[in-house]
């Protein structure tokens, strides 16, 4: 999953873009990139936050998703970790101008807007069971003190 997400750096940004020819928006590139795993991933940031299993941020695995508030209360944007030794890195669609891109999740923007994360594919390498899907999000501030 990484290596699909990492081939996608560079691909333009397009508001409701989900496929690489025309530009992803962040949770068209999420959807496209699990898609190639032949995982079903829900279309949009807030459908997307509700998918999964909470994941605290000491339990972070390259392939979660960590969502952001940009733009609004709640989940706005959304990433894939690609790495989880320090400093953890994502790969996301970042905005209109952006193209695909790795930030650090430690970095001062991203570290204040963190407001969960997900795990869409759990350990035996399948999707999360509808049981996980209601677990509890872990705590906004857990994430913001990952160094």
């Amino acid at each position: 999953m990484v290596r699909t997400a990492l081939d996608l750096q560079g691909t333009r940004y397009r508001s409701g873009g989900d496929e690489p020819s025309h530009g992803f928006d962040c949770s068209g590139f999420v959807r496209y990139v699990y898609a190639q795993l032949h995982v079903d991933v829900p279309r949009t940031v807030a459908e997307q936050f509700q998918a999964g299993t909470a994941v605290s941020a000491s339990d972070l695995r390259a392939g979660d998703l960590v969502f952001f508030s940009t733009s609004a209360p709640g989940a706005t944007h959304v990433g894939i970790v690609i790495g989880t030794n320090a400093p953890i890195s994502f790969v996301h669609a970042p905005a209109d101008g952006g193209a695909v891109r790795v930030e650090r999740l430690d970095s001062s923007y991203w570290r204040s807007r963190i407001v969960g994360a997900r795990r869409i594919i759990a350990a035996s390498g399948r999707g999360s069971s509808a049981a996980d899907t209601s677990a509890a999000r872990s705590d906004a501030r857990d994430y913001r003190r990952v160094d």
